[in-house]
């Protein structure tokens, strides 16, 4: 007879899910691909450079996990349908989007940024997300219900000086995972965000390669560290998973503390 520990172990289990997560070919987005994987799905890792997508792809089946590569420009509309259309040719369908691609081409105070800069942020850090979620609804609801994923920041809570911009574009995607989720969940897709703190990656490294600058921000932290990009896979596993069936709409931090200071 199957006890109460097992059962709720099984509503992890992501077997014969497929999942989508853009921006994967390093940092937050491979890891909270490996972490889905690890887990039984089937993962179609994404990123512009078909190079670097290959290359995970190539770690993840020596270690014994499904994947395939798919390069896109998320900025691109035409490259997200192709996306969406060769994942449905792969794998017959999509389970799971995590929505990871970013930007943020500027360090600078608002009255100093231009329009180009501003719709490059938009188009990718919010447009793009919109898009896919919208290409993959319709899979979604078919196959009874999926999980949407979309990677914000603590920036989209609490703008900091100089990224007003980026702050902007997540408290963006925050309202777009709300506004998804109240639309979408009588169909069973859920929609739930992250927002990361301070991450170790190539991303953030502008702020954690500055000794000074990193210092300050970790001596305010709670936590009293950054954290590594893997810190991230867990919460995603459990959003993407039957363990959160509940949970949509919500806005997770998972930022040392970084909101309480």
């Amino acid at each position: 007879m199957e006890d109460n520990t097992s059962r709720i172990k099984s509503k992890f289990n992501l077997q014969g899910k497929v999942a989508i997560v853009t921006g994967s070919s390093k940092g937050i987005g491979e890891s909270i691909a490996r972490g889905l994987a690890e887990h039984g799905a089937k993962l179609v890792i994404s990123s512009r450079s078909q190079e670097a997508i290959d290359e995970v792809v190539k770690k993840f089946k020596t270690d014994g996990l499904e994947a395939s590569a798919i390069a896109c420009h998320v900025g691109d509309k035409t490259q997200l349908e192709k996306l969406v259309s060769k994942t449905v040719d792969l794998y017959g369908g999509v389970d799971i989007v995590v929505n990871n691609a970013a930007t943020n081409p500027v360090f600078a105070p608002l009255k100093e940024v231009e329009g180009e800069v501003f719709e490059k942020i938009m188009n990718v850090n919010v447009k793009a997300p919109f898009i896919l979620a919208n290409l993959c609804y319709p899979i979604m609801k078919k196959r009874g219900g999926g999980s949407i994923i979309n990677i914000a920041s603590v920036e989209g809570l609490k703008p900091s000086f100089g990224l007003g911009l980026y702050s902007v574009s997540k408290a963006a995607l925050n309202m777009l995972t709300q506004t998804q989720a109240k639309e979408w969940s009588r169909h069973g897709i859920r929609s739930n965000a992250i927002c990361p703190g301070l991450i170790q990656t190539k991303f953030s490294q502008a702020l954690w390669q500055n000794e000074k600058l990193l210092e300050q921000f970790v001596n305010h932290l709670p936590s009293g560290r950054m954290a590594q990009a893997d810190e991230m896979a867990g919460l995603a596993v459990f959003l993407a998973s039957e363990a959160s069936s509940y949970c949509t709409g919500g806005i997770y931090t998972a930022d040392g503390g970084h909101m309480l200071t």
